[in-house]
């Protein structure tokens, strides 16, 4: 797992620089609609089912208001429409940034 070094707002994306030099840039609304929270893709119980999550992916407009490290692991991010559950692991930003 790779962490990052420094994190910065630049603009309208969050920019991170990783501990092996790749760095990754991220629009707030890719961050927002990326969001690993069960508020934005649900849960699903031991049979499968899936419950909750409103499908949006569009979340035009929102703003990064600031982030915090969660342990050694990932980051939660504050958006302007109050949304701040999801956990971004690491893993799951770099995953994110990678090329199609």
């Amino acid at each position: 797992m790779h962490l990052p070094v420094n994190i910065q707002l630049i603009g309208q994306e969050v920019a991170i620089a990783w501990d092996d030099g790749r760095e990754s840039y991220y629009t707030f609304e890719q961050l927002r609609a990326a969001s690993p929270s069960a508020a934005n893709i649900g849960e699903r119980d031991i049979l499968g089912n899936q419950y909750g999550g409103d499908g949006r992916k569009r979340f035009p407009g929102v703003q990064v208001l600031g982030w915090e490290r969660v342990g050694n692991y990932a980051l939660r991010f504050d958006f302007s429409d109050g949304h701040r559950t999801g956990l971004y692991s690491f893993d799951y930003l770099r995953a994110l940034a990678a090329p199609a």
